[in-house]
């Protein structure tokens, strides 16, 4: 049986609607808890993929979250080994970093609906499913990160330009959050209040775009992600 790694940083940041996708291929799940669980005795070429999904610290706070060092680590053997790889937010800012990309503050926090700009590059993988003309998308961050050596740009917004970026067929991250179910956010909405007070972003907007625009997003997200595993032999 195809075994997935999930790193994840806070519980309510899980697998999403993409759960069913490894469910239905027969891939058998394993997280991680960031901070709890020992990350450094992870072989890290051992699973089939590993997925590092987001969580609301900075990528380059290994300092203050000691355990990054070892997720850092462990990407950076499986990204030099091309092992299928995929980064939702903190996690695609983890990829870049290790991978020797400067991760830092964005220009404003990104919290909301918008669609993605894909680059031709972006048409062309199974980003195409994202295309802003079949889905908008939901923007998480506060942080971005500048394109790795090697790297291929996939998709951008205005306030961003490094939305989600391709390394070959193995290595996937997104800045973004294609994974989101609408049924399940009012766990984002509570367990991030703090954050969504202190940005002054309208709760009962950000939860209405979620109810509009959410569906969409689980159906292309799931299509996108049915593509990449295809493309890795998953």
């Amino acid at each position: 049986m195809p075994t997935a790694v999930v790193i994840r940083h806070v519980c309510f940041e899980d697998l999403g609607s993409f759960a069913g996708v490894l469910a239905a291929r027969g891939i058998d799940v394993r997280y991680l808890e960031a901070g709890i669980d020992n990350l450094a005795g992870l072989d890290a070429l051992a699973a089939d993929v590993l997925i590092v999904l987001g969580g609301p610290i900075g990528a380059y706070e290994d300092a203050i979250y000691p355990f990054l060092a070892d997720t850092l680590r462990i990407l950076e053997r499986r990204l030099a080994a091309d092992r299928p790889t995929l980064g939702l937010c903190l996690g695609a800012q983890l990829m870049a970093r290790a991978l020797g990309a400067r991760v830092y503050p964005g220009p404003a926090k990104e919290i909301g609906w918008t669609p993605l700009s894909l680059t031709d590059a972006g048409r062309a993988s199974p980003l195409a499913h994202l295309d802003g003309a079949k889905t908008s998308m939901l923007h998480w961050h506060g942080d971005t990160f500048d394109l790795p050596e090697g790297a291929t740009l996939l998709a951008s917004t205005e306030l961003c330009r490094h939305q989600a970026f391709s390394r070959g067929n193995a290595v996937l991250a997104f800045q973004c959050h294609p994974e989101v179910r609408a049924a399940t956010m009012e766990r984002w909405f509570i367990g991030h209040a703090n954050e969504l007070a202190a940005a002054k972003i309208p709760l009962p907007q950000l939860r209405a775009d979620t109810r509009r625009l959410g569906a969409a997003l689980e159906t292309q997200g799931t299509r996108c992600l049915a593509d990449w595993l295809d493309g890795v032999a998953l």
